[in-house]
């Protein structure tokens, strides 16, 4: 997206915090294709397993953005953190769904390697199963109610696949506060995974 679209998308979002919803059905067209990025991004998440396709991930986002009574965003890098977040959970609602109907409500069970391979190395992650991605989902919810902060950061680096500079913009802090939460976060994560493996049946 070039500097005139992202002053505009900007200028969309600061109307839809004064209250414009209308300014919502502008803004689709200038980040539909970032959007498609993201979802196609998320998918890539769950290879192999059968979820909905990008197309139908970006609509189903963009019904759950346009149904926020009042949208807070504060930049474009904070709208796309907000858009993978709702597309992520769209996904894991999917296959939790799936999975209650194929298992009775069950996952298997995922390897302490494979998760601590997968936070270690996001880019490894074409190589998860969706029970991981939930079991990692169900971690995440837990360090949120312990520091909401690093919740945000591991949704916009691990999931959001942000970089650090445009994790700090969407979260509005230092770049440096980012890198020191991101690699706390990362070991927190591990930490309560292996937890949750150690006390599992």
């Amino acid at each position: 997206m070039g500097d005139a679209e992202q002053y505009a998308v900007n200028d969309l979002l600061h109307e839809l915090r004064g209250g414009n919803r209308e300014a919502f059905s502008k803004l689709l067209p200038l980040v539909y294709g970032e959007l498609h990025q993201i979802a196609a991004r998320h998918r890539q998440q769950w290879q192999g397993e059968d979820t909905l396709n990008t197309t139908a991930l970006v609509h189903e986002a963009y019904l759950r953005l346009a149904d926020q009574t009042s949208p807070q965003w504060q930049s474009y890098p904070h709208f796309l953190a907000v858009s993978s977040t709702a597309i992520r959970q769209i996904l894991l609602d999917y296959a939790k769904r799936k999975h209650a109907a194929k298992r009775g409500g069950g996952f298997h069970r995922v390897s302490l390697s494979d998760i601590q391979a997968a936070i270690s190395l996001p880019e490894s992650l074409e190589d998860w199963r969706s029970d991981a991605l939930i079991a990692l989902d169900q971690s995440l919810r837990r360090l949120e109610e312990v520091n909401p902060r690093q919740s945000q950061i591991v949704e916009c680096r691990f999931f959001g696949k942000m970089s650090i500079q445009d994790t700090a913009i969407a979260l509005d802090i230092a770049p440096a506060t980012v890198g020191r939460a991101w690699v706390m976060a990362k070991a927190w994560l591990y930490r309560d995974l292996k937890r949750a493996l150690e006390v599992a049946p």
